[in-house]
């Protein structure tokens, strides 16, 4: 018997280069999707002021967000960009806020890492704080500087999971290990956010919708680079695949 594939929307970087401007995302968001979730990837363009964001929203069983090089636009929360919060996104910063609000509105499964984890921050109101590795008593989060993608990516520091929270009903554990790769992180958090893990220097590394009407998580690590091989990586993209086949489920019901 084949199973009918879930469908979830990915939205996409801009890019300009060989003098064309391009709508992209990195495959291993796209094959963690097709391989661990068995989920079919929809990327979405760049382009929230030509399309019904809603309408697409409407066709999908879930949305993931994924990590960038680009950071959100400060002006988003309210602070003064500096050199020190380049680059930028606006296009994919005015499609990914719409697709949060929205997919929250509709309990569409959300799962946000990297970058989707500071915008799902931003969407609802909170800020972020900028080369953090700099604060007194941080850790360096950055990526180490390395050839291969596979030292860069590695699993290198642990975070405690909140005890009875929605990652831990997850992973099954109180302590997980992690791949870090960001200067950025969440400052204030932001309301009907709850914290689902920290770094050992305090740094919020997972969040969750409080009053989410279906799954809604933000992790700021890169489980979608080990979803084959790591347990709590595979973890997490099992539940986000489960709650998407179950809205798919109730939405024909419903129909």
């Amino acid at each position: 018997m084949t199973i009918d594939p879930i469908l979830v929307a990915v939205p996409a970087d801009v890019r300009d280069f060989e003098n064309y401007r391009w709508h992209a995302t990195p495959d291993t968001y796209l094959k963690a999707l097709t391989r661990v979730a068995g989920a079919i990837p929809l990327i979405v363009p760049a382009l929230a002021d030509e399309f019904d964001v809603e309408a697409l929203l409407s066709r999908v069983d879930g949305l993931m967000m994924t990590g960038s090089a680009s950071n959100v636009h400060p002006d988003r929360y309210g602070v003064a960009a500096t050199q020190g919060h380049e680059p930028f996104d606006p296009a994919r910063d005015r499609l990914t806020e719409a697709l949060i609000k929205g997919a929250i509105r509709r309990g569409l499964p959300l799962l946000c890492i990297c970058r989707g984890h500071q915008e799902l921050n931003v969407a609802l109101g909170g800020t972020l704080a900028t080369e953090i590795q700099e604060g007194e008593g941080r850790m360096d989060h950055r990526a180490i500087k390395h050839e291969e993608q596979r030292e860069r990516f590695a699993v290198r520091h642990k975070v405690a999971v909140t005890a009875g929270g929605e990652l831990a009903a997850i992973v099954g554990a109180d302590e997980i290990r992690v791949n870090s790769l960001h200067r950025q992180a969440i400052d204030r958090l932001a309301p009907g956010l709850a914290v689902e893990a920290t770094a050992e220097d305090g740094t919020i590394e997972a969040v969750s919708v409080e009053e989410a009407r279906g799954f809604a998580l933000g992790v700021q690590w890169h489980p979608e680079y080990w979803a084959e091989s790591d347990a709590a990586s595979a973890a997490i993209f099992h539940a986000f695949a489960d709650a998407c086949r179950a809205y798919k489920a109730g939405r024909g019901e419903a129909g």
